[in-house]
């Protein structure tokens, strides 16, 4: 993290009630261009980190029509459109490996999980896993949801662009919210199986970990970004169990991550199985993305999942990543026979809930 980039970060984070002041003069002033613009059908990739979630976004994004936050824009989200024009002429960047050193490639352009930013300057405390992290469809909060339709408004004016796209995995907790704000949203929702979702997660657990005791800045752009999935300020999801997220941070504390990662799984997709059950609306708006159908049949899961977002002429992108993709490993293969037997303990019931 380069030393201006923490600093205006740090600004961005400390002082978010000036921030979102200067998002809404900007909205002001473009009051007339963003008018005939509409929020339709917006696209959300939301599931626990290490599922897929990074490809299906680069995945959307890369469609003509759809406009994301991108790797460039942090820290100066608030002012998408501002920024965008601020940054025009900066000159590209070669591609890089991410933070995670998972072979995953990076340039200034590429698409990037920023959205949690807004969130947290109009919600504060909403990752304290000491609370309840739910947002439903009865929760109104019109400050924020007019701040926010019209950020995404002026993305799609700063980009041209007609739809949407966040990655945005804490959207878990919101997604009946989301589907009161707009209806016709649709929802991403990509599943890994227990034991290779869990060796992915616990390999960047540690990656992240050791990384932010050499390097503090790294830690404090993942606080500041609304990244807290792995490193030293890790915290899960509350989905309303406060007794399921006092035992899951009870095991971390106490080193059994293997544990803690399994009760996480089977917290936030059992939760997630229930909602689909119990909410049609969100159940309607969502494709849930095997990610080893993803990996295994790459073209019939990117033709499945244009089509669910309605996204047009898209057989070239097709092609074009799934031809990429790799085809499933055994990750799981890190785990002893013990570890084997804790992850299934904790997490048959809800597994079998999703075809695992």
């Amino acid at each position: 993290m380069p030393a201006f980039l923490h600093v205006l970060g740090g600004l961005v984070h400390r002082y978010p009630s000036f921030w979102i002041w200067l998002g809404q003069l900007e909205s002001r002033l473009l009051a007339e261009e963003i008018r005939p613009l509409a929020v339709r059908m917006p696209i959300y990739v939301c599931g626990l980190a290490r599922s897929g979630s990074t490809l299906l976004h680069e995945v959307i994004a890369s469609h003509p029509h759809v406009a994301t936050h991108r790797l460039k824009d942090y820290p100066l989200l608030f002012t998408p459109f501002w920024w965008r024009r601020a940054s025009a002429t900066t000159r590209s960047q070669p591609p890089r490996q991410r933070l995670h050193q998972d072979g995953v490639m990076v340039t200034n352009e590429s698409p990037d999980a920023l959205e949690e930013m807004l969130w947290m300057a109009f919600f504060p405390r909403c990752h304290d896993p000491s609370l309840s992290n739910l947002l439903g469809p009865a929760d109104h909060y019109p400050a924020f949801e007019d701040f926010y339709d019209r950020h995404i408004r002026k993305l799609l004016l700063a980009e041209g662009a007609t739809r949407y796209a966040a990655k945005a995995n804490y959207h878990v907790a919101r997604l009946s919210y989301l589907i009161r704000l707009y209806p016709d949203a649709r929802f991403l929702i990509p599943v890994r199986a227990p034991a290779s979702h869990l060796a992915s997660l616990l390999r960047q657990q540690r990656w992240f970990a050791q990384g932010q005791r050499k390097h503090p800045r790294a830690l404090s752009y993942m606080q500041w970004s609304g990244h807290f999935e792995f490193g030293l300020d890790r915290r899960p999801m509350h989905l309303g169990e406060e007794e399921k997220v006092r035992r899951i941070l009870a095991a971390w504390k106490a080193g059994e991550e293997v544990r803690g990662l399994a009760m996480y799984w089977d917290m936030v997709y059992g939760y997630l199985a229930r909602l689909l059950e119990a909410d049609i609306l969100v159940r309607n708006a969502t494709l849930v993305v095997r990610f080893e159908a993803l990996r295994a049949a790459p073209r019939e899961t990117l033709r499945a999942v244009f089509a669910h977002c309605a996204l047009p002429e898209a057989e070239g992108l097709v092609e074009q990543y799934a031809s990429a993709i790799r085809s499933p490993t055994s990750d799981a293969s890190i785990f002893s026979a013990e570890e084997l037997a804790i992850i299934r303990a904790e997490t048959a019931d809800t597994a079998r809930l999703w075809g695992y």
